[in-house]
């Protein structure tokens, strides 16, 4: 059903800096309710399965989650190193982007260690050798899908560190901008000063995340230009905490739902 939505929808949402946004939001609405249909699948009873208000809750508690750890939580370990973010802007947030990156590495290969998300990344890996395999135009097989890499330069995973890599950038204007609109803004007290600051990156974080997805988009049509690989490096790096080499069956389940999306695309 959102799929119908998606193709329903006016031709603006497609246009670049627009469809980033529309389809970040699609993928966290398709994320959590394969989820949810997945975990009642396991429920015998049916007043044990989850509603749409429970659905709702979980996709505002996973959100706000993420704002907490990987925006909040880094901005005030930045804030605490005593390097000041109204005059020393890009240190500042370069710090920032670095403590953003530790967490996420940490957080990545702590669940990495978890039995049932192993067996996730395993499925991503699959994932990304069937795409490999679809892209050099071999047919999708079980031995020719084997010999593709379970890193791909365009996977969720590169474009969460182009988001922290432009942010560093993006939130480095804020208190220049701050300051040319409200030139009183440096007289506040220390702390609603840092908690204005903090909370106009909130909103920031979409329009990143649409340069972010325009970004990722191009590094899939200049793979051998030199800069761009240098760029999506760090992502194919962490692709070795969420990929990992996956079984017979595994592949198999990623070709049957490429040969289900191709089939839709047709």
């Amino acid at each position: 059903t959102q799929t119908k939505k998606i193709k329903k929808r006016p031709s603006f949402f497609k246009w670049p800096f627009i469809r980033g946004i529309a389809n970040l939001i699609d993928m966290l609405v398709i994320g959590i309710k394969t989820l949810t249909w997945s975990a009642n699948q396991i429920s015998d009873e049916e007043d044990e399965q989850l509603s749409s208000t429970q659905i709702t809750f979980t996709l505002i508690l996973s959100i706000g989650f993420a704002i907490l750890l990987f925006v909040a939580l880094p901005y005030f370990l930045s804030v605490i190193t005593g390097v000041k973010e109204e005059s020393s802007p890009i240190l500042f947030n370069l710090i920032d982007g670095i403590i953003k990156m530790a967490i996420l590495l940490i957080y990545m290969y702590s669940i990495s260690l978890i039995k049932d998300i192993r067996r996730v990344f395993e499925y991503h890996g699959a994932e990304h050798k069937t795409v490999h395999c679809y892209e050099a135009g071999k047919t999708l097989t079980v031995k020719n899908i084997k010999k593709y890499s379970t890193k791909h330069p365009r996977c969720g995973t590169s474009f969460i560190f182009i988001v922290f890599l432009i942010s560093m950038f993006a939130f480095a204007l804020i208190p220049t901008m701050l300051e040319s609109l409200f030139p009183s803004f440096l007289s506040l007290p220390f702390w609603p000063r840092k908690g204005l600051l903090f909370m106009i990156r909130v909103p920031f974080i979409l329009p990143i995340a649409s340069i972010a997805y325009e970004a990722l988009k191009l590094s899939g049509k200049y793979t051998k230009n030199s800069i761009v690989r240098l760029i999506s490096y760090p992502g194919i790096l962490l692709q070795y905490i969420t990929t990992k080499e996956p079984d017979k069956k595994q592949i198999e389940v990623a070709i049957k739902s490429m040969e289900l999306v191709m089939t839709r695309e047709k």
